[in-house]
């Protein structure tokens, strides 16, 4: 029981981790590592503040965009998206987007023309190709004689990438930068983006460049803008690493009822050893080597099994698939169709200290049990 809870833990733990960083990897490959705004509203020189930030080591590449909210329509469909004016020729140095492209062309972006990349869903949900026309609604009104209106625009599809997570795919446009200023009235970019070469350091950067760059800039980087939804995946995972605990503590009873069995059978021979001199000390070692013994060979065998599933686990699970003539994830229903895997060491050197202690407490009731039989009463009935 103990190896397979060990076992259990390891895989589950490394799947959850994979699923993280698959989905982590997908937003980033649309989202930035950092982003740098203006308390003003628009960064008019976006170039100088992109060279200020190329001298942090770190900072890989810099690209200006405007955000802004508005509605996409066509016949009878309305629907809320988020539009990023990007240009096409800097946008490939902080984002993914030119690689995900399924039709068509991030560089199709030309100022004056009012061309638009959309998602892959969002397409299908309006029925869209490249070369069709869609309509953007702002909401910032346009004051008339006839009171305030939205200001609406006709744009020409020239593109639709795929990022592979749905809220992107369904709810994010691009639009040249200039045209995306024209449209939400900006004297210039919302903002700035920025590439860093280790993702990871990113809250430490973002916090070196809000002290280092001139003006009064906020800095956000990759955590913060999903801070509710990394927050739910910890949670997640550390309530999965209470409860395959709970497995492990199961498997160390196991082990306290199987040594408490062996004292009881053993008693005459325990007798035996007191008459022949042995201490209760000496006598309670005995059991807690046997327990640990048995803890430990459990324990390594756990690891290694569940170490060899969570490597492997990419060639072990489509062989189940197709000896059973079933798919765990179709691609018609979740995003990732494929089960993915992250083994790290530091977990799996927390999961084997805490099944090692576990162990080593399930032999002090049965070894304190074994030192207080008495000699004499254990050998009444001999």
């Amino acid at each position: 029981v103990l190896f397979r809870s060990v076992a259990a833990l390891i895989v589950v733990l490394s799947v959850m981790n994979g699923f993280q960083k698959e989905v982590r990897d997908r937003m980033l490959s649309v989202l930035s590592h950092v982003e740098v705004f203006d308390s003003a509203g628009s960064l008019p020189d976006w170039a100088a503040l992109a060279r200020d930030a190329a001298k942090h080591p770190e900072v890989r590449g810099a690209a200006p965009f405007v955000d802004g909210q508005a509605m996409v329509v066509r016949d009878d469909v309305v629907r809320g998206v988020m539009v990023r004016g990007v240009l096409p020729d800097e946008e490939p140095k902080v984002s993914a987007v030119a690689s995900q492209m399924r039709a068509g062309s991030l560089r199709a972006l030309h100022a004056g023309e009012f061309n638009i990349v959309i998602g892959s869903a969002l397409a299908r949900g309006f029925g869209l190709r490249v070369g069709d026309k869609l309509t953007l609604i702002a909401p910032q009104g346009q004051l008339t004689p006839a009171g305030v209106l939205p200001r609406l625009k006709q744009f020409n599809v020239v593109g639709i990438f795929e990022a592979g997570h749905y809220e992107f795919d369904a709810s994010l446009v691009f639009i040249q930068l200039e045209d995306a200023e024209r449209l939400f009235r900006l004297p210039g970019p919302s903002g700035l983006r920025l590439k860093i070469a280790d993702m990871q350091r990113a809250p430490e950067v973002a916090a070196e460049l809000g002290a280092s760059l001139p003006g009064d800039l906020v800095v956000r980087d990759w955590s913060q803008q999903n801070r509710s939804w990394f927050a739910a995946v910890q949670t997640e995972k550390r309530m999965m690493f209470i409860i395959l605990t709970l497995i492990i503590a199961v498997a160390a009873f196991n082990l306290v009822s199987t040594l408490v069995m062996t004292v009881t059978d053993k008693q005459a021979d325990i007798a035996i050893l007191r008459t022949l001199g042995a201490s209760p000390p000496s006598i309670m070692k005995i059991f807690m080597i046997q327990g640990a013994l048995v803890g430990m060979i459990g324990t390594a065998i756990g690891v290694s099994l569940g170490v060899l599933v969570a490597l492997n686990i990419d060639v072990i699970v489509p062989f189940i698939e197709q000896l059973l003539g079933i798919q765990f994830l179709p691609r018609d229903i979740y995003l990732i169709s494929a089960l993915p895997s992250d083994l790290r060491w530091p977990d799996v050197g927390r999961i084997t200290g805490m099944a090692l202690l576990l162990a080593f407490l399930a032999t002090l009731y049965p070894s304190w049990r074994a030192a207080r039989v008495r000699p004499a009463e254990a050998l009444r009935h001999e």
